[in-house]
Formats: C-alpha cells, structure tokens, sequence
C-alpha cells in the first residue's frame, strides 16, 4: 500500500476530531479517529454540568451536520446554549455512531513517528508513513501506520498549576486532597457538601473562574448554603477590563458570566485578592489550607482551593516529529502571533487554516484547542474552520484550504474569554479597550446559574 493509500489518523473523538474526520470524509479521505476514553467526547462530558456561552447554531461543524442529516438528526433550537453534556449526548456520541468503526475508543497514542526515522534523520523522510504507537484499553499495543496526522487530543488532562511561575507552589502536590483544577458541579450533593459553609479559593480569571464564583454564590445564597464563602485570587490586578466584556460581547451568555462574577464580589460572597502570585500551601493546625504569596503575604486560611488558570499541551508523544512551535505559547509558530495575550488586544482571533498550522514536519497539524497551547480565546467555530481547511489540503485543494469561511464574533474581552480557560495574561501593548485601568463598578445584577466554557 502506498503511504496516499494510508488513512490520516485522527488523534482524539472530541469535537475538533469527529468535525476532522467528516470533512475528510466529505473529501474522499480514510479517517481513522483513535480515543483514550470509553466515550465520545470523553474530556467534555468531564464538564457535562457547565453550560456553554456559545449556542448550538456555534458548536455543530456544518461537515458533521452534513453527515448526521440522512439518520434523521435534528439540529437543537440553534439560539439556545447546551451544556457540556448536552453536547456530548445530543451531537458529539451520535456524530461517533455514524462514523462507526472510523472511531476505535479506549486506543491511547503514545508515540508518533516516522516510519524508520527518528526526529534526526534527514534521508528520504518525507516518502515515509507516519508510524502511530497505540496503547488499547485492554492491554495489547498496536502499531498503525498514516499518511498526516492530526492530533486533536485537546488539552484538558494537563491543567496549568496554581503557582505563580507556572510550577506547582510549595505544598500543592501534597495538599491535592483539598485542592481540584475543575470547575465543580455544585448539583452533585456530593461535590456540594464539600464547599457548602466552606471558604474557598479561587485562582484564576477567566470564564472558567467567573463560572466557579457565580456558582458559590449561588450556594451562599441557597437555604443549605450558609457560611459558604469565596476568595477569589487574580494575579493581576481589577481593571475595567476584568470581567470580561460584559453587554459588549457578541457572545451575549459569555459577557454575562463576567457579570455574574462582579455580582458575586460586590454583593459580599466573595472577596477579591490582586496581585497575589501563589508560591506556597501549607496546612494550618486545624489542618486548612493558607496561600502564601510571592511577596511574602499570607492568606486568611481556607478549606478549599478551586485552580482555574488554564490548560497546557501534553506534547510528549509527539517528541519524535519536527514541530515548529513558539517557545512562549506552545502554539505552531506562524499561528502564535494571531493568539499571543501579551500583545493581543480586543479584537477577534483572525480565522486561519492549514499555513498557519503546518510544522517542518510535513502533513502533521495540530487543531483544536491543542493548537492554541497555552494561549486563550478558543472557539468551536475555530476548531472546525481549521479542520476544514486541513482536510481540503489534504485532498489536494489548496484554493479551499487558503479560502476562509468563517467570520467569528468580536468582544471587548482584553486577553480573551475562550471556550474553556486562559492564563491570567494582561496585554503588554496596553492599546484599545486594554488600556489604563478603570474605576471598576460592581453591582450588575444577581450570579448566573450558567454559563462557562
């Protein structure tokens, strides 16, 4: 079999993966989707109580949709907002089921090469298939070969930790059974009875973070809820710009979810700490948790620490392939320019195709949130724009691929609010709405009870 006769192996059946594997379909390509979880979308049904700020008309790739017509599948009410596991249940799982055998779960990737070549040899290296190193649930190991890989395996199972110099702090590894890097479902009675009465931090300031302080408040506000109490922890400090873009945002739940945010503080359920860079957790005598910081400053003590300061790629599997990558972002280095939150200001993220996600290595991309690294302001509208083009590439279309069909939604969110998290990044160029900081007035209206990624 020549290596164009090989299928394109698609790393990861969430909602950038199943999208990829329609359009390659579409183009009369072989996909073949390999996942680590049980499940389609395994990592968003992680995140199956959180509701989204982008509707279902926002998170349905038109190639997919194309795919699930002639089952009888009915888009959802495209004006309404799902939550993760709507998401999962009523798009992502039925996109897998028609995609069938293309989707092999519980297959992890624990390697990707080329066929013969290590990263260092030159010779004759681009005529080789991709080798594809697969760890199956059931213990067996399996070796596949490709003609393009795309890895599409997110980036939710590597957290950003709640030190400030983005290593763990001092005593969080040992101080993990009270410490959790997810937004909690406070409609587990579980999960709720460990932050009920309860003081708890929370580290970070993007939509993820708005979503855990609205959430506390509304359980302070709950008749069980009393003595429930948040300590919300921002690296930087309260500017106008902080919570988002509020009624200017395009993206109408996401501006609100900063205004839940401002409720929650100016109302009393939560204090605001800024400037404040955790180095250190340690246990008081009662066995509770202080935050130490940076410059020296120790925090009343808490029960809890909610870490939402973002996500980073795990980008050891792919060590053996020549990625071009910036070394602040972790993004492929002709897209991080368009992404960067130290110089990105309010505009919008410019849609981009295959040249911005190429590498030296040829016919391996990242996509999805993955390709972003560790940078903000992800969409699902971009993940599927990237994936189209790719997949047009792939194909032999380059007037597709190079052509945009996307035009995504602006917001006067400084540093971004993404479709999951952000590092806590103020833009550097200190231009448009990012500039000096504002007088900062709380007190917009009740918490939400959603919103989030």
């Amino acid at each position: 079999m020549s290596t164009q006769q090989l299928p394109v192996v698609v790393i990861g059946a969430g909602p950038a993966g199943l999208a990829a594997a329609a359009h390659l379909l579409d183009r009369g390509l072989d996909p073949l989707v390999l996942e680590t979880g049980p499940v389609a979308g395994a990592a968003v049904r992680e995140w199956s109580h959180v509701r989204m700020f982008s509707t279902w008309g926002e998170v349905v790739d038109p190639a997919a949709e194309k795919l699930l017509a002639p089952t009888g599948w009915v888009k959802p009410d495209a004006d309404t907002y799902p939550t993760g596991g709507d998401w999962a249940d009523l798009y992502l799982q039925p996109l897998a089921d028609v995609l069938s055998d293309t989707v092999r779960l519980g297959a992890t990737v624990t390697g990707v090469s080329r066929a013969g070549r290590d990263r260092i040899v030159d010779a004759d290296r681009e005529a080789q298939p991709f080798v594809v190193h697969v760890a199956h649930a059931d213990g067996h190991e399996e070796r596949l070969f490709a003609r393009a890989v795309i890895d599409a395996s997110g980036t939710w199972t590597t957290p950003s930790p709640a030190g400030g110099s983005g290593l763990p702090a001092l005593g969080e590894r040992a101080a993990a059974d009270r410490i959790t890097y997810r937004v909690p479902d406070l409609k587990d009675p579980a999960v709720r009875a460990r932050y009920t009465g309860k003081r708890t931090a929370v580290i970070g300031s993007g939509a993820s973070a708005f979503t855990a302080l609205a959430g506390l408040a509304d359980l302070a506000q709950a008749d069980d809820g009393v003595g429930t109490h948040g300590v919300w922890i921002l690296r930087r400090g309260i500017s106008g710009a902080t919570f988002g873009g509020g009624e200017a945002d395009q993206l109408p739940a996401r501006g609100a979810l900063g205004l839940a945010a401002k409720a929650a503080v100016d109302q009393g359920y939560a204090d605001a700490v800024t400037g404040f860079r955790t180095e250190a957790i340690e246990r008081d005598g009662d066995g509770r948790l202080v935050l130490v910081g940076q410059d020296g400053r120790r925090l009343d003590a808490v029960d809890e620490v909610i870490v939402l300061t973002g996500l980073r790629p795990d980008l050891t599997f792919l060590s053996e392939l020549r990625l071009g990558l910036d070394e602040r972002l972790q993004a492929p280095t002709a897209l991080a320019p368009l992404i960067d939150p130290n110089v990105h200001s309010c505009g919008t993220v410019y849609p981009h195709g295959v040249n911005e996600l190429s590498h030296p290595e040829k016919d391996v991309y990242l996509v999805g949130m993955k390709s972003y690294g560790r940078a903000p302001t992800f969409l699902a509208m971009t993940g599927y724009e990237q994936v189209r083009s790719i997949a047009a590439s792939l194909a032999g279309d380059q007037e597709a691929a190079e052509r945009v069909e996307l035009m995504l939604p602006e917001t006067g969110v400084c540093g971004g609010a993404g479709l999951f998290d952000e590092p806590e990044t103020a833009p550097a160029d200190g231009g448009g709405c990012c500039a000096a900081p504002a007088t900062l007035q709380i007190g917009v209206g009740a918490p939400a009870t959603s919103g989030g990624c």
